[in-house]
């Protein structure tokens, strides 16, 4: 709720005093859990520990934990070591399957495809300590499982760091978690594909392998299910401690679906408060109390902010729990101010409180937009759960994910208010009791990279007139702007032009087509370019056009597209993108996408050197559709994009391989859409323009308006 603002749940003391109050710092100790969760939905686990390698005489210690985890927190379990289990029907009943201490080739090839399936179908995996010494040779589980055990020292105390304590799985666990059990080394780095939730400190013991940065514990996201893993696990005594079985359980009702979280890998996060508050100051009454790393809020109304610094674009992520039905929220955009109504009057409050109003409820840019409550209702955790919010700023434009799910996008339009500002956490009021962990930021920089495009979704649109959002499969935030006649239009406030040539944009169309008209200003303002629409084949048939771009302003300004043509329904659009020219790069990460709206992958999730790049149906969260803009580099699953041999020939084939500084791994966006290797000036290519799930991408002469060479990055 915004401060100083009356509501009907709780009565508010009619008038507050505006003061600065100091912080009260308590002794840092390990707190529990928090309350106690509402009941889980019941749901039914499969505990699988065939070993074909060396075998854990913890097996049984394992499974008869996970047993009383279940009866006690509602879902049954079945164990077995039959690999026959593995089929489409036996696994259908099943949210989750755990892997116990798994060891060597355990499922043959029908079964590891009905395994595959299985996880498709948005179902859980959990890998409890060998899992990861598993099938070595089935891509798609490494990947799943995300690291390969390497080796071990002895059996000996060490210390884990709790580097997120948001999840299910560690939310219980102190900073430093000192344990006795058998440390595995990992093969790569888990960090690049997943949210690394605990890291082994190598200082503390002795034998480690991997240096600063060790994960033993992680979550992801992979083809459409959901994969936790803990390298703990080894020795009978682990499954004795209640600290261990909390974290296996919270492990288990991620991967269920049980319990919300953010699992996206995340690198490049400044912290501003995991313990220390240097830099943040309290406005108005109350204040938060700060006990093991976590800020939880007393009395009110007030605001603790950060006023060591302003911020204008940038990736705002914390981690947030409330005790029951509580109120607060997280301000941003507002001027340095001990007056806590500066954050009201000159910023927007994203919302924490699920019983209000749609538009001043969870989610909610507080009493200007209400978040998709759909969305946000299945992303939720309960209340004694942790949450976690992204706030994505990118100029005027703000979008909310709840636990990785989007759930609002808006733009700011009113020049009194600005999302560029200070950031602060609101104390709303005696017994609105609400906690705060691990608040951290990215900066993205005031403007654009002069080689980084810009894409938008058609759908986050400022004004319009005409235009209707239409859900639809296989678009890209899963929504078009669509039922477009001639005259309709859509405006995207707040634009940096700045250095772009050329609009993309991704569109279908089963009606007569049209064109689609760029100006800036407003509706009626001058046309910069033209793009024309043909029927695409149907309305679930995307394609790419595209239109040089002249006379744009510099700088910020309006954009607006306007529909022209003749008769009704027209065509859909997507997304577009501002194409930048001039650059060497940019940064994203997400699909990218090509010929007929496929995604480029790397065959069947495999990360050997020189596996081959290829083109395929779109999955969301696909680890191997999954690729990070760095400079003038294409990586997924922890390697580059690859020319082979470094050849210049047509045909030379495209693969994956250890990233190396080399000339073979660049690839140089242009404004006509296509991906050159500055090198050999030569185009990344769909061979023989077919659009045919697994066909081969390879390096050929570009060719002017070559659909097969157009491809749309992050």
């Amino acid at each position: 709720m915004r401060l100083f603002r009356s509501r009907t749940r709780k009565t508010i003391r009619p008038s507050l005093a505006i003061a600065t109050t100091t912080l009260a710092v308590l002794a840092c100790t390990t707190v529990p859990a928090g309350p106690a969760s509402a009941a889980d939905a019941p749901y039914d686990v499969l505990v699988f520990s065939k070993t074909a390698g060396f075998r854990h005489d913890s097996i049984a210690a394992g499974t008869q934990a996970i047993r009383e985890l279940g009866a006690a927190n509602n879902f049954t379990v079945t164990a077995t070591e039959d690999a026959a289990a593995f089929t489409t029907t036996n696994l259908a009943p099943y949210e989750a399957v755990v892997f116990l201490n798994t060891t060597g080739d355990t499922l043959n090839a029908s079964q590891q495809t009905a395994f595959e399936s299985y996880i498709r179908s948005g179902k859980g995996y959990v890998g409890v300590h060998a899992a990861a010494d598993t099938e070595y040779d089935w891509p798609f589980y490494g990947n799943l499982v995300g690291a390969y055990f390497a080796s071990h020292p002895a059996i000996q105390q060490a210390n884990i760091k709790t580097e997120h304590r948001g999840h299910a799985a560690t939310a219980h666990l102190p900073q430093t978690w000192t344990r006795t059990d058998e440390w595995y080394n990992y093969r790569t780095n888990a960090r690049s594909t997943a949210r690394v939730l605990a890291t082994l400190d190598e200082s503390s013991y002795s034998g480690g392998g991997m240096g600063a940065d060790h994960p033993h514990s992680w979550c992801k996201t992979y083809e459409g299910g959901r994969s936790f893993y803990t390298g703990g696990g080894h020795t009978q005594a682990s499954y004795a401690e209640s600290a261990f079985r909390s974290h296996l359980l919270g492990g288990i009702r991620y991967a269920a679906g049980r319990s919300k979280a953010d699992c996206r890998p995340e690198t490049g996060y400044t912290t501003l408060y995991n313990g220390s508050t240097t830099g943040w100051s309290q406005a108005g009454p109350g204040n938060f109390t700060n006990s093991d790393a976590t800020l939880t809020s007393v009395g009110g109304m007030g605001l603790f902010w950060y006023s060591a610094k302003q911020f204008g674009s940038y990736s705002l992520k914390l981690d947030w729990r409330m005790a029951g039905d509580d109120n607060s929220g997280v301000f941003i955009g507002f001027p340095p101010s001990s007056d806590p109504n500066s954050a009201v009057n000159n910023g927007y409050e994203i919302q924490i409180d699920p019983t209000d109003a749609a538009d001043r409820t969870t989610g909610s840019v507080y009493s200007f937009k209400s978040a998709d409550i759909a969305a946000r209702d299945a992303a939720l955790n309960a209340a004694g759960e942790w949450n976690n919010y992204e706030l994505l700023v990118e100029g005027e434009r703000l979008r909310v994910y709840l636990n990785g799910v989007l759930i609002n996008d808006f733009t700011n339009t009113n020049p009194v208010r600005s999302l560029a500002g200070h950031i602060g956490i609101q104390n709303h009021g005696t017994g609105d009791d609400v906690s705060f962990r691990n608040i951290r930021i990215k900066e993205l920089g005031g403007n654009p990279d002069p080689g980084q495009n810009t894409t938008v979704q058609a759908e986050a649109f400022t004004s319009q007139s005409g235009v209707q959002v239409v859900g639809k499969a296989g678009a890209n935030g899963g929504s078009t702007i669509g039922y477009l006649d001639p005259g309709d239009w859509a405006g995207y406030n707040g634009q940096n032009l700045t250095g772009v040539t050329s609009l993309r944009a991704r569109v279908v169309s089963g009606g007569a087509g049209g064109t689609l008209q760029v100006r800036s200003g407003s509706q009626t303002g001058p046309v910069h370019g033209t793009a024309t629409i043909s029927n695409t084949g149907g309305w679930e048939s995307y394609a790419e056009v595209s239109t040089a771009l002249s006379g744009l302003p510099s700088g910020t300004a309006n954009l607006f597209l306007t529909v022209a043509g003749s008769g009704t329904g027209l065509y859909d659009v997507d997304e577009f993108t501002l194409v930048r020219s001039g650059g060497t790069g940019g940064t994203g990460t997400g699909p990218v996408v090509g010929l007929a709206g496929k995604c480029l992958e790397i065959d069947g999730g495999g990360t050997a050197d020189g596996t081959q790049a290829q083109i395929n149906t779109c999955v969301a969260n696909s680890a191997r559709q999954t690729w990070t803009r760095s400079g003038q580099t294409l990586r997924a699953l922890g390697k580059c994009l690859d020319i082979s041999g470094s050849g210049t020939a047509n045909g030379t084939k495209i693969q994956l391989w250890t990233c190396n500084s080399s000339g073979a791994q660049n690839w140089a966006p242009q404004s006509d859409g296509t991906l050159r290797n500055p090198g050999n000036g030569k185009c990344l290519d769909v061979s023989n323009g077919s659009s045919a799930d697994g066909q081969d991408v390879h390096l050929w002469d570009c060719i002017a308006g070559a659909a097969n060479q157009k491809w749309t990055l992050p």
